[in-house]
């Protein structure tokens, strides 16, 4: 999205840190070139009010909710080695967050047919 007139910093580079705008993830003074551009950039300030409104909401509606220690600690230490840049290929644990795998395998052994002891005839 751009609205067609030059700034300082592009509309596409606002747009693709909103949320780290919203969030305040961002140094100080690339928050001060983000508000220059939504004093004189109506359509990106216009984006800019429905996401906040939208997070608003969001936090309003699900704010409340517990998230369980071991999740949060998962995503947590997932966000630590992004932000390192060490993402390379994902280990087994983080391309298998929940455990679902290990979970299959299980579930699928309890439902497999059980090898029966060949019955002894009675001749």
């Amino acid at each position: 999205m751009s609205c067609g007139e030059p700034h300082e910093t592009d509309c596409s580079e606002v747009l693709d840190h909103l949320y780290e705008y919203l969030d305040r993830e961002m140094p100080d003074s690339d928050c001060e070139k983000f508000q220059e551009h939504f004093d004189e950039c109506s359509p990106c300030f216009e984006k800019y009010g429905l996401e906040q409104e939208v997070k608003k909401l969001v936090k309003r509606c699900c704010g409340q909710d517990d998230v369980p220690t071991d999740l949060r600690a998962k995503v947590m230490s997932r966000i630590d080695v992004i932000r390192a840049g060490q993402a390379g290929e994902p280990s087994a644990e983080s391309s298998d967050p929940a455990g679902t795998k290990g979970a299959k395998s299980a579930r699928h052994a309890q439902s497999a047919p059980q090898a029966s002891e060949p019955e002894a005839s009675g001749a």
